[in-house]
């Protein structure tokens, strides 16, 4: 048997703000009222995690092209190991290719998603006058 919560009456949660605190939970408790969550909240929701590993995944790619950057720049300033010049600059040439690479997957990926995005907003709004032109067009 699992344990249910108990639902607080309004008038009960109001009367143990106290009075500075009952004005700004109405407004809060009338704004939850008249804001339903959309029944695809789980996509819009996943969607912007996406985004955020999109962009974190990029910053991961900036970060090894730094690095490389710094090793390959590190490799040609030395002057005793002159036979690792290579080295150095096979570096400077991952680099630049690492960060061409991260900047296209994740344009690529942010115009996928951002397609995904206006298919769930229009699903979201359907009363919305544009919506139903398009759907009629469609049709």
């Amino acid at each position: 048997m699992y344990l249910q919560p108990v639902p607080l009456q309004m008038e009960r949660v109001f009367s143990i703000l106290g009075e500075p605190m009952r004005r700004p939970a109405q407004k809060l408790f009338k704004y939850l009222r008249t804001k339903p969550l959309p029944a695809n909240a789980r996509e819009i929701l996943a969607l912007e995690r996406t985004k955020l590993a999109n962009e974190r995944t990029l910053m991961a790619y900036i970060k090894a092209s730094l690095y490389l950057l710094l090793g390959g720049l590190a490799l040609l300033g030395l002057e005793d190991f002159e036979n690792l010049r290579w080295l150095g600059y096979v570096a400077l040439i991952v680099c630049v290719v690492f960060l061409a690479v991260g900047i296209f997957r994740y344009l690529q990926l942010s115009r996928r998603l951002y397609k995904w995005n206006r298919i769930l907003f229009t699903d979201i709004h359907p009363e919305d006058p544009t919506v139903k032109k398009r759907k009629e067009a469609s049709e």
